[in-house]
């Protein structure tokens, strides 16, 4: 018997997103590891954010550093993984469930010293204009010289390849059970159409039944040199970048460096 589970907005793969998840970041120390070098200049009890928290491997592992953590997610189902995940390591963080739209909102301006948006999250922003006033809410939490870390998918690369399905080629296994994933690209013939992602998850139950999560998410691809821009306009300035046109995804830092905060249009204004 198979038992299918579909939920809109990271509902189903909140349950499932182990099986998403590498390798190395799968515990919280290692999800933390890659961000090592920004993390260890940081001053004690430093203010951290990681504003799409997912089912909080980085968050918890940030807190296990000493760092002061607020995780923050538009997922009700992942707050919950987040929380639980900080119950068993025993480590006391803020986690709260905001979207980007409404940080500001909830948070303090110019409080924190880092803000963190990984897991290819950005792209889940609504076009050009929902991504900068995500980015614009995100600089305008950080103090003066904070930093903005990035991940993302070489979106180029993507549309490139065009709508497919992509199986993945082995069983993945996490706690002792086994499921294979499966990911449903549909891309739209504009960059800024609403573009889907249907990602399924079966699990490989031990008596031989098989559990789907299914969920069919909306994103909006962007080019880098476009994502360079919005930065760039809301005060920011790239950093470092690990960019390869070759590459499947890569890592950017930019930091706020002015001393100004930005409102959700993206437009500077002072701190003052």
């Amino acid at each position: 018997m198979t038992e299918v589970i579909a939920v809109a907005g990271y509902g189903a793969l909140s349950e499932a997103y182990e099986w998403l998840i590498r390798d190395e970041n799968l515990s919280p120390v290692g999800a933390a590891a890659r961000f090592e070098d920004l993390v260890t200049s940081l001053p004690p009890n430093a203010r951290v954010l990681d504003c799409s928290c997912g089912t909080g491997q980085l968050a918890v592992g940030l807190a296990g550093l000493g760092l002061d953590v607020v995780a923050t997610d538009a997922s009700a189902g992942m707050i919950r993984r987040t929380s639980e995940l900080a119950g068993e390591h025993r480590e006391t963080l803020d986690v709260r469930q905001i979207g980007w739209e409404d940080l500001t909102d909830h948070l303090e301006a110019s409080t924190f010293d880092l803000v963190f948006c990984v897991g290819n999250s950005l792209g889940h922003a609504e076009g050009r204009r929902g991504r900068l006033a995500a980015l614009a809410s995100m600089a305008q939490l950080l103090r003066p010289g904070g930093r903005l870390v990035l991940t993302s998918r070489m979106w180029e690369a993507v549309r490139a390849r065009g709508s497919r399905i992509d199986v993945r080629d082995r069983l993945i296994r996490r706690n002792g059970r086994d499921a294979v994933v499966i990911y449903h690209t549909q891309i739209a013939p504009d960059w800024e159409q609403e573009h889907h992602m249907e990602i399924a998850v079966t699990e490989v139950r031990p008596d031989g039944s098989l559990r789907t999560c299914a969920e069919r998410l909306s994103f909006w691809p962007y080019r880098y040199e476009e994502l360079v821009a919005q930065l760039q306009s809301i005060g920011l300035t790239v950093e470092t970048t690990t960019l390869d046109s070759d590459g499947a995804g890569y890592l950017l830092v930019a930091q706020s460096s002015d001393g100004r905060s930005v409102n959700e249009t993206g437009l500077p204004v002072s701190r003052a």
